[in-house]
């Protein structure tokens, strides 16, 4: 009958508020954040809000977050500890992402999104097929390319269809580049 749901990672920015920063209520279920020259306009949920958090979603909804339901449901995504999963959300939300130990080597992990294009000997003069990958597939052939990873690794040199090893998928030490 019921089928069992997760929630997909969502990536948030957030801001702290402090005793510095002004919250001048609209009515009694708006206010504004305000904080040098920014001004945000959110649904406020408390009258006390120092040490409280305004929160962005992707979708560019703002609201108003304490202190302590925001500690038990997010933590930071640039400093190190995430686990492969949040690497790779971050990684799919075009961020550059690595091991701890890898930056000092200046290596980092993209994700590339799919590519279609049309094919080489079109007419077209858009992006198209180029002439090295005409020669593998056909001048007649769209190029449909899936997506995967990609390394920039120690000796500056771009590989794509990174793989992670197991010791990396078990990892808690990927961070945002």
């Amino acid at each position: 009958m019921f089928e069992i749901f997760e929630s997909k990672p969502v990536v948030r920015r957030a801001v702290e508020i402090t005793e510095s920063d002004e919250i001048a209520p609209i009515d009694n279920i708006r206010a504004v954040f305000i904080r040098g020259n920014q001004r945000i306009e959110y649904t406020r949920a408390a009258e006390e809000a120092d040490g409280d958090f305004i929160i962005k979603e992707s979708d560019d909804d703002i609201y108003h977050c304490p202190r302590a339901v925001f500690e038990q449901k997010y933590r930071p995504m640039n400093n190190t500890g995430l686990t492969f999963g949040e690497a790779i959300e971050a990684a799919k939300s075009d961020k550059k992402i690595a091991r701890k130990g890898w930056n000092g080597k200046n290596m980092f992990v993209v994700y590339m999104p799919p590519l279609k294009l049309p094919p080489y000997n079109t007419t077209d003069t858009a992006r198209k097929v180029n002439d090295r990958t005409a020669k593998f597939i056909g001048e007649d052939q769209p190029l449909d390319c899936q997506p995967y990873f990609a390394m920039y690794n120690a000796q500056g040199q771009w590989i794509p269809g990174w793989l992670a090893s197991q010791t990396d998928m078990l990892a808690e030490d990927w961070c945002i580049i």
